[in-house]
């Protein structure tokens, strides 16, 4: 690999690139599936190759290969070397880096049970455990479950001398329960409706979610939905869990701080953003509950990594400091139109792919309202809602709608009737304006988000969203006039 890494960065800096890296790839994925109580599908796949970026003439030029020879490397140079002239034909400015100095380092996810290690009896009796639990309840018509694993094995150099190792682990699981009758279905999912859970570490997070525990509560809600009423619709407060305020995260909160989607440079999928750097520093985002950070830094996060695909180190940065809109995700060419240095955010979904920026762990802070009962009881008047079930928003990111998979009215700080299909919807700001109350570090979880999508050709990003409960006033709710 040293020989492919060196000929790969000789041959661009002889071709007449002003800077080049390459990044060497190896993922593996292994995933076991299971359906009713029989194995759905058990699926294992590799994948290596290598990239070589190149900088000439102030424009970007990449090429791949899955041949890892270095006689290959001279031809994947010469060709990214050719794409980049032919993109400089077209470009409106020069690319211009910021100082980020190269390093020397290794990195490694901390793990105590290799989840490729797991055998697959292991896991399979694990799922089937849990199976068993949600076929003991009436009236569940499909149970599925499911564990995952992953592990990324990468190097980074470049032309300035910057020479990075990287071994990232992932693991996750989860399981879901569809309640079936004459005229409609109802589902449950646990612990999240996004892949379950999945984090950076190894299979003890997969036994911690104790899925066969869970199994049997999942399946009951999943039941109960059917005869539970529909949403009232109205505008009352609304308390999201942690795992909706994820997602409400991610879509509100994380695609509009890309900063590449604010210069309008990447537009796919849901568009680009209405947080143009005039409002750096001034717009008020959301209340002062509001603090959310940019953190590769946090231990499992499935946005947590050592160095990004620039050869960035991870940083935990601010991006809403009280309410203000204090950063952005930021790519070593879009840090500097801004003043700053990038924070370490370009990644790319293994070899074949030119980095981007993507989301690392967008976490909002935890606040101090105590766990989730705690807030409940401390609302008169309200919504719960909880397990994301659909979402829309435009191609902006301001104005939004979701849906949960189920939702329990509040009356005199207690939970009471349960109702289906319950919807939110708001614009973006006013939204997190309305947020009053966040529950305390004890009720906050590091969501994993394995299956983000940006970029054309698509990649598939993994993050992390940490989050509690929170609660935000005056919400129009359910669907009808309110």
């Amino acid at each position: 690999m040293n020989d492919l890494i060196e000929r790969a960065l000789d041959a661009a800096d002889r071709l007449g690139a002003g800077y080049a890296d390459v990044r060497v790839v190896e993922r593996s994925n292994e995933q076991l599936t299971v359906k009713n109580g029989q194995l759905e599908a058990a699926t294992s796949n590799q994948s290596a190759g290598f990239g070589i970026r190149v900088l000439v003439d102030g424009a970007w030029g990449f090429s791949a290969s899955a041949l890892l020879e270095p006689a290959e490397a001279d031809r994947i140079a010469r060709e990214a070397i050719d794409i980049a002239r032919a993109s400089a034909l077209a470009q409106q400015g020069p690319v211009e880096l910021d100082d980020t100095p190269p390093v020397t380092d290794s990195y490694r996810t901390a793990y105590r049970e290799d989840p490729f290690a797991v055998s697959l009896d292991e896991k399979l009796r694990l799922l089937m455990d849990a199976d068993a639990a949600m076929a003991r309840v009436p009236g569940v018509a499909i149970r599925e479950g499911s564990v995952t694993a992953g592990r990324e094995i990468k190097t980074f150099a470049s032309t300035t001398g910057a020479r990075i190792d990287q071994e990232i682990v992932e693991s996750g699981g989860g399981i879901e329960a569809t309640a079936v009758n004459d005229s409609e279905m109802q589902q449950r999912s646990y612990p999240s409706s996004f892949g379950g859970q999945v984090v950076t570490g190894g299979f003890e997070a997969v036994r911690a979610l104790d899925l066969a525990e869970h199994a049997q509560e999942t399946a009951e809600l999943a039941v109960a939905l059917l005869d539970a009423p529909q949403c009232p619709p109205g505008e009352m407060d609304l308390i999201l869990d942690s795992t909706q305020v994820a997602l409400q995260i991610h879509e509100s909160c994380g695609h509009p701080t890309e900063l590449d989607r604010v210069f309008g440079t990447e537009a796919s999928f849901a568009g680009t953003s209405f947080l143009t750097t005039d409002k750096l520093g001034s717009l008020r985002y959301g209340s002062e509950q509001v603090s959310i950070d940019a953190d590769a830094t946090a231990p499992g996060g499935l946005g947590t990594f050592g160095y990004d695909d620039e050869g960035v180190p991870a940083q935990n940065v601010p991006l809403v400091e009280n309410g203000l809109l204090v950063g952005y995700l930021t790519s070593r060419e879009t840090a500097p139109q801004i003043g700053r240095r990038s924070m370490g955010s370009a990644r790319a979904w293994t070899w074949s792919h030119i980095p981007l920026i993507r989301m690392t762990n967008i976490n909002l802070r935890p606040g101090d309202a105590g766990s989730l009962e705690d807030l409940i009881a401390d609302t008169r008047e309200g919504i719960f809602m909880s397990v994301n079930k659909s979402w829309s928003i435009d191609d902006r990111r301001l104005n939004f709608q979701f849906g949960d998979q189920a939702g329990w009215l509040i009356r005199n700080g207690k939970r009471t009737q349960l109702v289906k299909n319950p919807t939110y919807t708001g614009i973006t700001p006013k939204f997190w304006g309305s947020c009053d109350a966040i529950c305390g570090p004890d009720a906050w979880t590091l969501w994993g988000l394995p299956n983000c999508g940006k970029g054309e050709p698509m990649q598939v990003g993994h993050v992390g969203h940490g989050a509690a409960p929170a609660r935000f006033r005056g919400v129009k709710v359910g669907v009808g006039r309110w």
